[in-house]
């Protein structure tokens, strides 16, 4: 096994680097990681209904889709991550979170702290969660990867990860909120998050006996350059990977209810309905019109209703109401 030091906080590059790192490489890796501020996805998730999508838009935080299932997470300067990538002939062995959750509860045992699953794969002290955990196969190798909140930023993790005012019918993995800490309140003795990944890091190389570290060649790094732009930058992964499914949202104008409901497969809208008393059927054909087979992302949305503004305020509708019903 040997020890990869990525010397990134892009959270497009870093999330890019596990696809890679599990699919073009042979060795058994580990690897320590920090982002700047962000939300990554789960696979198998709906991004619309797992992320407060006003508040990632106000505050320009990227949304990410990752690879492995699991839930949604923030990562931020206060929050470690670490990924897990082995080999095994034997698929049926290659996932086993408590394998790997080991090091993580022996870390903190020998600082006095009893750690606890709580549920299939969330690490935490005496019922709080400070670690949520999720992995992903690839032929005969497995990735095991989590978070480890160390200083993170918990008010700004609640609001970027709070479920929509919208109403959304779908199959998508649900999040399973929790009561969260921070290892800092835990660990007094890291002043710092450097001071506790650097004995993290110590820590793992003595458990795992690594020898060897090195970080990307230039040749891999702009590999995964090119990944991260493709894929994980793209809305097409990033929102158009979810689930179908309805999106139901309601609002006040003129003293009444409007309700907008969306049905969107393969992140793309292909019906839509207005309910409204204060609204005509002719409001409705057209925003059918201009919205029905258009991505069902954020920025897409805003785009289009810019794009149509004048016809749609000839029309008497409010421009940012219809898209706080879209978004």
């Amino acid at each position: 096994m040997i020890y990869i030091d990525k010397n990134s906080k892009d959270p497009w590059f870093n999330i890019a680097a596990e696809e890679f790192a599990l699919k073009n490489t042979s060795e058994d890796i580990v690897m320590l990681w920090v982002n700047e501020p962000s939300v990554v996805l789960g696979k198998h998730q709906n991004t619309m209904a797992e992320v407060n999508i006003p508040y990632v838009m106000e505050k320009n935080i990227p949304v990410i889709r990752r690879i492995s299932g699991g839930g949604t997470v923030y990562h931020d300067l206060g929050n470690l991550n670490y990924s897990v990538i082995t080999t095994n002939q034997n698929r049926e062995r290659l996932i086993d979170f408590h394998k790997f959750a080991e090091p993580i509860i022996q870390f903190m045992k020998a600082r006095g702290h009893d750690v606890h699953f709580y549920g299939k794969t969330n690490l935490g002290v005496q019922g709080l969660k400070f670690s949520g955990n999720a992995a992903h196969v690839f032929k005969n190798r497995a990735l095991h990867h989590g978070t480890l909140l160390f200083d993170a930023d918990l008010f700004e993790l609640e609001q970027t990860i709070r479920q929509t005012d919208a109403h959304i019918e779908d199959k998508a993995v649900k999040s399973v909120r929790a009561e969260m800490v921070n290892l800092k309140s835990l660990l007094p003795q890291f002043d710092t998050l450097a001071d506790f990944h650097l004995q993290f890091k110590a820590f793992l190389l003595q458990f795992y006996s690594i020898s060897v570290s090195r970080s990307f060649a230039p040749d891999e790094i702009e590999s995964i350059q090119t990944l991260a732009n493709e894929k994980y930058r793209s809305t097409e992964w990033n929102y158009g990977y979810s689930p179908g499914y309805f999106f139901k949202k309601s609002a006040h104008h003129k003293g009444k209810n409007v309700t907008l409901q969306l049905e969107v497969k393969k992140g793309i809208i292909v019906d839509l309905q207005l309910q409204s008393s204060v609204m005509t059927e002719s409001d409705q054909l057209y925003l059918q019109k201009i919205l029905i087979n258009k991505p069902h992302h954020p920025q897409a949305m805003i785009e289009t209703i810019n794009i149509n503004e004048i016809s749609l305020k000839n029309l008497g509708l409010d421009n940012q109401l219809i898209l706080s019903l879209l978004i």
